[in-house]
């Protein structure tokens, strides 16, 4: 396990580098939007989703940089969400990894802007890869379709409705939440990744399922954490959600139930990676990799 952690870190500085390589120069009129929009994606996090994407193209027989446009693009994507999650309207957060979130240091009104802009460049960016362009088409229309109304906007539409108008969601509705605010961009990341390296539909496929358990064992271990975990421990007051009227997955199953619930779904997350038959000359590695790293996130303590 420590080796992958060592190897994540390698990774995680790998996509630093490209995320250099690909953020716009701070210049020109509109250069205090190009600012708040690269200070949000410098504040840093654990870079999954680009690792992730990126360990998809080597796994599936990717070989160059064609991914690093894609791995740019949806770290890209993943910060503008949390800058608009951060704003007044949304969550009111005025820390964001340490550090001052974007609205509390560049005002609201620029804040959005930054988001728009980040979406935006996203997609100006993916296209700069220089994938074939039947692989980068179709590698865009499925991170479009993973990072909007059918996606992730489209869970944390009723995630935000339901907290404004106090609504009680029944079960469906929560994993309707769970599996687009959460699962949509890791499917983008898996599926990608694969369709930029040329993998079958039926390998795209399985990692499209892998992305989607993982998603929901990831969100379920979070209600976990919160009943279970302490305070130093997970970065937040223990039993927040509860406190908070707050209704989770773990709502409706109960301690011991969402334990096993969680377990299965890393189980069959990890089982649909282990199905996929790596290419003759493909890194190996970057299967191992990812079903390890899975197995650590889905069983973090914070």
């Amino acid at each position: 396990m420590n080796d992958m952690y060592h190897e994540l870190k390698n990774k995680t500085n790998e996509v630093e580098e490209v995320l250099k390589e690909y953020l716009p120069e701070t210049a020109g009129y509109q250069k205090t939007v190009i600012d708040a929009m690269n200070y949000s994606v410098e504040a840093g996090g654990k870079r999954l989703r680009p690792v992730m994407l990126k360990c998809s193209y080597t796994m599936c027989g990717g070989k160059g940089d064609e991914a690093d446009a894609f791995a740019a693009a949806i770290e890209m994507i993943h910060t503008y969400s949390l800058v608009h999650d951060d704003l007044p309207e949304m969550d009111n957060d005025m820390l964001r990894r340490g550090r001052a979130s974007t609205h509390a240091r560049y005002g609201a009104g620029m804040a959005v802007l930054a988001g728009d802009g980040l979406l935006n460049y996203a997609f100006e960016t993916a296209l700069k890869s220089g994938a074939e362009a039947e692989k980068k088409l179709k590698a865009l229309e499925c991170l479009a379709k993973n990072s909007g109304i059918y996606g992730m906007v489209g869970g944390q539409c009723l995630d935000v409705e339901a907290e404004e108008k106090g609504l009680d969601l029944n079960e469906e509705e929560l994993l309707f939440v769970y599996e687009n605010k959460t699962s949509a961009l890791l499917k983008a990341s898996l599926c990608c990744g694969a369709i930029l390296a040329g993998a079958s539909d039926d390998t795209v496929k399985k990692l499209e399922t892998a992305a989607a358990k993982f998603g929901l064992a990831f969100q379920l271990q979070d209600d976990i954490l919160d009943v279970t975990g302490k305070t130093e421990e997970i970065g937040k007051p223990a039993h927040s959600d509860e406190k908070n009227g707050k209704k989770t997955w773990l709502s409706y199953l109960g301690l011991e139930a969402a334990e096993k619930e969680q377990k299965k779904l890393s189980e069959e997350a990890v089982s649909a990676i282990e199905k996929i038959e790596v290419p003759e000359g493909a890194q190996k590695e970057a299967k191992l990799f990812l079903t390890e790293l899975i197995k650590a996130l889905v069983n973090r303590r914070n």
